[in-house]
């Protein structure tokens, strides 16, 4: 039990290093950071905290030899266990108990995995790609078409296809484009009410500039006016002018007529 305690405590300080920066962590690394001193991961209560987030957990080099206890681990993605001394069917069961709903890549290398039929957990699993590099089994005849045919759902066995072709770096970039793609959905929704809050000030900045507009044409229209009524009182008062020199010719034709019309009038008397 001392030697239990003990691996806890060293357990927990590794994790609690690994995880400083964050209470969820999407990837959780403790690769060399325990060499267990009872060949089992860390109690399931350290790493159940971490549940409902951890995508990707490492644990490599850990002398593990039993998976025995595994917790739940609901959003696993990746799991990475090279470099220990698991063998059996009892510790893919246990990897299936805990995260088969979701996981898609195991990477087993470097352990003790002897014969096919250990691999037969894995069977109803939805695992694209397993790595068995340097484990035993990988030295049996027609290991590479046996897995293949007891996981449908395999698409690369040791980093390879079953029709020879090599991983390429792209399918890992697809898996990351898969997870930023979901935090990019949840962003887009804030992003998008920001937007449309941006596009809405745009709209009245431009409603009001067309105000600005209209009350530039109104002040032109007014002074258009202005400057017809100015024409119009000119064209008045030049008529009034001439108006009034029409009627003083008349006037004075008149003076005119009536003082030759006296003389006339003077000159026949004096006949």
């Amino acid at each position: 039990m001392a030697a239990v305690g003990e691996d806890d405590a060293a357990w927990e300080r590794a994790i609690a290093a690994a995880t400083k920066n964050t209470s969820a962590p999407k990837t959780l690394t403790l690769d060399g950071a325990v060499k267990s001193s009872t060949g089992r991961l860390p109690s399931a209560a350290l790493l159940e905290r971490f549940a409902a987030s951890l995508e990707e957990l490492s644990v490599a080099g850990a002398r593990l030899s039993s998976l025995a206890g595994m917790p739940r681990l609901p959003a696993l993605r990746r799991l990475s266990l090279p470099d220990n001394r698991l063998s059996g069917a009892a510790a893919l069961a246990a990897v299936a108990e805990a995260c088969g709903a979701t996981l898609r890549h195991l990477d087993l290398g470097n352990n003790r995995f002897a014969a096919v039929e250990e691999l037969e957990p894995l069977a109803k699993l939805a695992v694209e790609a397993l790595d068995l590099y340097q484990c035993p089994v990988s030295k049996v005849k027609g290991y590479r078409e046996k897995v293949f045919a007891l996981i449908p759902s395999l698409k690369y066995l040791d980093g390879v296809d079953a029709e020879g072709n090599e991983r390429l770096e792209t399918d890992d970039e697809e898996d990351v484009e898969w997870e930023d793609e979901e935090e990019g959905e949840e962003g887009e929704d804030g992003e998008g009410e920001e937007g449309d809050g941006e596009e809405g000030d745009e709209e009245d900045g431009e409603d009001g500039e067309g105000d600005d507009d209209g009350e530039e044409e109104e002040e032109g229209d007014e002074e258009a006016d202005d400057e017809e009524d100015e024409a119009d009182d000119d064209e008045l008062d030049a008529d009034e002018e001439d108006k009034e020199n029409i009627e003083s010719k008349a006037a004075g034709s008149s003076v005119t007529n009536k003082r030759k019309r006296d003389n006339d009038d003077g000159t026949s008397g004096d006949k």
